[in-house]
């Protein structure tokens, strides 16, 4: 009887020592800290900024879009020759706006 009370005391301190170990490393672990909780919303706020920026490269695209549609169009009274000359100067201005746009909103990113 004695040793067995013995026993129980030995594998008692035994495990007491094993859970003390065990909380330690617990709490030396970096997933047991917790993280500030902004942390957690960055990612969300970065892509939600990053779509609200893509929305308005699109909409400035279409804007810009529909801008030269009307301006390619012949106006009443215009001649052949005027149209044709004013067409292509709205197209390189068209290209250049397009890439102003697309330059813009890719180092507004960065």
């Amino acid at each position: 009887m004695n040793s067995i009370v013995k026993k129980i005391a030995i594998y008692s301190m035994v495990g007491m020592l094993q859970l003390g170990f065990g909380a330690s490393i617990v709490a030396a672990s970096p997933f047991h800290h917790d993280q500030p909780p902004r942390q957690g919303y960055d990612r969300h706020d970065s892509e939600r900024e990053r779509h609200r920026i893509e929305q308005e490269r699109r909409d400035r695209e279409r804007a810009e879009n529909e801008r030269h549609e009307r301006e390619m169009k012949r106006r009443p009274g215009e001649s052949r020759k005027h149209w044709h000359e004013r067409q292509k100067k709205e197209i390189e201005r068209h290209k250049h706006e397009m890439e102003r746009i697309r330059y813009e909103f890719e180092h507004h990113r960065r």
